[in-house]
């Protein structure tokens, strides 16, 4: 992929799209999904689509009882299964598990994450949200590998984020071990760190079929904001004074179903069959942001690089092997 394919391709689609929209004409009959965060927000959303559309689909769950209660209401085969994604041996266990009870993965959708938290680390010392949002699942798709080579071609969603524009990998310090932490910072380091996932996975995936993507689900309120107080909603603008959703969320934010339509149609859409590695928004490929893009839409042009794609790649891999 190269930074010049990077833009949008009429898919037809809109930022408010419902996702039966998107998910017209597409049938996951015998198709499996694995759903991270499936059962919050937008991934519970994200796990009603593909199962309505025929899909079975497995949602690791830390908490499974959460799992079991948001999941209730949502018709199709759904199965929870237990995994900690800020837990690399939980992982490899859940990982594990589906390789003995699987007979081949066609979808993977990284879904879940965790949003300017105050400072954390995870085993064995990452910085949380670097150490959940990009190495959980890094470990994630590589332990899943078999599964995907034995599916016809294969799609892996990474679930990445607008907030990638306001800064790419601290490669110097990825960690925040010399440096202030920077809750921010670290939010966007790990959301760069999935859409250049998604673009170092993908030519791995080709030679049997498959292909990787990243996205920008949207503005959209849901529990991702846990760490997030009023007053600081309030500042970015989300909320009124009130502490009521602002003028600007209720025009440019979408309801959790919306915001799952970018995921879907990354995963499904065929429009995507002859492409690799990009990032999309608003269920198209979203275009490459320069001097004159609006502040929340585009992608920029850090998490276009193959170089730096490569280089987290390897990063991660040696990350890897010491836990």
């Amino acid at each position: 992929m190269t930074a010049q394919q990077q833009r949008p391709i009429a898919s037809g689609f809109h930022m408010k799209s419902e996702p039966d929209e998107v998910m017209a004409g597409i049938d996951l009959s015998g198709k499996i999904a694995v759903v991270t965060g499936g059962y919050s927000g937008i991934g519970v959303e994200t796990v009603r689509a593909l199962a309505k559309a025929g899909a079975r689909v497995i949602v690791p769950a830390r908490t499974r009882g959460k799992a079991e209660r948001n999941l209730a209401g949502v018709d199709g085969d759904i199965a929870i299964a237990d995994m900690d994604l800020a837990d690399i041996a939980s992982v490899r266990a859940f990982a594990d598990k589906m390789e003995s009870l699987l007979p081949m993965l066609d979808l993977l959708i990284n879904n879940a994450g965790i949003m300017a938290c105050p400072q954390r680390r995870v085993v064995p010392g990452w910085e949380a949200q670097f150490g959940t949002n990009h190495m959980g699942h890094f470990a994630l798709t590589k332990a899943l590998m078999p599964l995907l080579e034995k599916a016809d071609n294969p799609r892996v969603v990474s679930l990445s984020s607008i907030a990638h524009k306001r800064n790419g990998i601290l490669w110097d310090d990825v960690h925040f071990e010399k440096s202030d932490y920077d809750k921010w910072a670290a939010y966007a380091q790990a959301k760069s760190a999935n859409a250049l996932f998604a673009l170092g996975l993908s030519p791995r995936m080709a030679d049997f079929g498959g292909r990787a993507f990243s996205v920008h689900p949207g503005g959209i309120f849901t529990p991702l904001q846990r760490d997030l107080t009023t007053e600081e909603q309030i500042e970015l603008g989300w909320l009124d004074k009130d502490g009521q959703p602002s003028e600007l969320a209720k025009q440019g934010f979408k309801t959790p179903a919306q915001g799952c339509t970018t995921t879907l149609f990354a995963a499904t859409s065929p429009l995507l069959d002859d492409k690799h590695g990009l990032y999309c928004e608003d269920a198209d490929v979203a275009q490459l942001a320069d001097e004159n893009s609006p502040p929340y839409f585009h992608v920029a042009p850090h998490v276009c690089d193959t170089e730096s794609a490569e280089r987290l790649w390897q990063m991660s891999e040696e990350m890897l092997r010491a836990v």
